[in-house]
């Protein structure tokens, strides 16, 4: 597919049948793509909603309940969220559960206060609530949100065996195509606050990235001719006809944390020859006529590389007719 949008049209001096065939046959392939994407779209969000549904209310329900039985609820600036502070967190979960260990479920409620270990405190960083759950686990809550305006909640809960072995993740509610495991390999043993915070910046930026796909065919869907995305993987690309003139956007990221694309790639066409421009093929001349050759449009470029895809798009269409005019102007009769 790429490829084929990449090529460039030979200069002719009769009208082009082959030419014509190539794209009737690149519109069929894009429709194809579409309606492959789309029922890959239906197919992952019908799987992650079926496979968590039942693990996410049974988590609401449990933070829910730590969070009643909290006597405080502390917010932590970016430097108080620490190594140590999480040592505390795992130390106190584990002499709690170890507590209770030594006495029986008859006697639990005749165990001795302790100040400190009765003591239910939540944590919150930024778009993270830690609390401490039953059976030495620990639970983070990441609250997603777009434009100021509240999204999903996802959970992910920790265990560890005693206070020196090192953690795992037992359940969660992540997307499963966001790569909470490789993550968990790579960083939950050797670095857990980076692991905490990597999983909270992705769920973050795969909602922000959706919403602003969600945003902008909301908004400008009926000037959109084609829009494929695949978010998980970080490509959004899209077609609009409009001005006499396809143009094509093309954004790729630089990774599961960016919200910005990284690789930027906007393409204006130029309508069919025959349409656009008048043929010397009865004249005799021996011209050439032009064929339709895409011009790059850096002033789009840049509006996708600083600002949400919502607000680019405005951006581009607003100066898109001045723009298109100096680049492709009227052919003289």
């Amino acid at each position: 597919m790429e490829q084929l949008k990449r090529r460039s049209h030979a200069l002719t001096g009769e009208v082009n049948f082959s030419q014509q065939e190539d794209d009737t046959r690149l519109e069929t392939t894009r429709a194809r793509l579409s309606n492959v994407l789309k029922r890959h779209q239906a197919l992952t969000e019908r799987l992650q909603r079926d496979s968590d549904k039942m693990m996410f209310e049974r988590l609401i329900r449990e933070f829910e309940v730590a969070r009643a039985s909290q006597t405080d609820e502390i917010s932590l600036e970016d430097e108080q969220w620490n190594d140590g502070l999480l040592a505390t967190i795992r130390e106190k979960v584990h002499m709690e559960t170890d507590r209770k260990a030594s006495f029986n479920e008859g006697n639990e409620a005749n165990m001795p206060t302790d100040p400190l270990l009765d003591a239910k405190i939540t944590y919150r960083i930024c778009n993270k609530v830690i609390c401490c759950l039953r059976d030495a686990r620990i639970g983070i809550q990441y609250e997603t949100s777009f434009a100021g305006e509240p999204c999903e909640i996802y959970h992910c809960v920790l265990e560890s065996k005693s206070f020196l072995e090192k953690m795992t993740v037992i359940q969660h509610t992540i997307p499963f195509f966001l790569p909470i495991r490789e993550a968990e390999n790579d960083l939950l043993s050797s670095n857990a606050i980076k692991f905490i915070d990597y999983v909270g910046a992705i769920c973050q930026a795969f909602v922000d990235r959706r919403e602003q796909v969600r945003l902008i065919k909301e908004l400008y869907g009926n000037q959109i001719k084609d829009l494929f995305h695949s978010l998980p993987y970080n490509m959004i690309d899209f077609v609009f006809d409009d001005f006499d003139c396809k143009v094509t956007v093309s954004l790729r990221y630089a990774d599961l944390v960016s919200i910005l694309p990284s690789r930027i790639r906007v393409l204006a066409w130029p309508l069919h020859p025959s349409k656009k421009v008048l043929t010397t093929e009865n004249k005799g001349s021996g011209n050439a006529a032009a064929q339709p050759i895409p011009s790059r449009l850096s002033y789009a470029e840049d509006a996708l590389r600083t600002v949400s895809l919502p607000e680019a798009y405005a951006e581009i269409v607003l100066s898109l007719p001045r723009v298109l005019q100096q680049m492709f102007p009227p052919a003289s009769t």
